[in-house]
């Protein structure tokens, strides 16, 4: 994985030099955030469907920003 973004990344640079492609300033990839590549139809079955399925879970989600703030505030009372 990392090969695949430190590749895209220099070919992006090269674009922008070259071809006069928009610079971003930021991070093209975001770091180490569930980096995976699907290796067949069925695990690309398996993330699209995740992909679609995971908007409804936001609100039940660990990582979702919102509902760890209202678990700690519960925790301080």
């Amino acid at each position: 994985m990392q090969w695949f973004k430190t590749m895209t990344t220099n070919e992006y640079i090269r674009n922008v030099k070259t071809n006069k492609w928009p610079s971003f300033a930021g991070k093209l990839w975001q770091r180490n955030y569930y980096d995976h590549i699907g290796r067949d139809e069925n695990e690309l079955f398996r993330i699209r469907q995740y992909i679609r399925d995971n908007p409804q879970h936001w609100e039940t989600d660990e990582e979702n920003i919102v509902m760890l703030n209202s678990i700690l505030a519960m925790d301080r009372q």
